[in-house]
């Protein structure tokens, strides 16, 4: 089963697509848009190009475990990419995703811009690897 990974940000939304067989992380990208219906309706290109089954957005939250204040325009989001794909968002908890991208992207020297064109990628791996793992339990 291939699964792809939402890192979804205003102005950045990372990608990552698994394997067919939904073991590891495999494709990653990045869509550069403000634009919420087309950002999602890149999302559904995205879905239909590499034959994705299931979709994971990461869902931000307080270290203490509650909802930020983003989490509910995240929500939508993820409404507004289920009416496109016409599959279910399976909302993951993001908790340091994407401070994990940046020290990832520090221990291989990426910075400047090469880091601001790449963390949301690496983060979108990160989620995806996460509810990989998960399913493999």
């Amino acid at each position: 089963m291939r699964v792809m990974g939402i890192d979804y940000g205003d102005a950045r939304t990372g990608i990552a697509v698994s394997d067919a067989g939904g073991l590891i992380v495999g494709q990653t990208t990045v869509i550069h848009s403000w634009n919420r219906e087309k950002t999602a309706e890149q999302i559904a290109a995205l879905v239909k190009q590499h034959g994705v089954e299931r979709l994971v957005m990461g869902l931000p939250r307080n270290m203490d475990g509650t909802e930020g204040p983003r989490a509910a325009l995240y929500r939508e989001f993820a409404a507004l990419v289920e009416e496109k794909t016409g599959m279910e968002v399976v909302l993951w908890d993001e908790r340091r995703t994407t401070v994990e991208a940046h020290r990832i992207l520090s221990e291989h020297n990426y910075h400047g811009k090469k880091r601001k064109n790449t963390v949301d990628a690496v983060a979108a791996s990160l989620i995806l690897e996460g509810y990989l793992n998960y399913l493999r339990r």
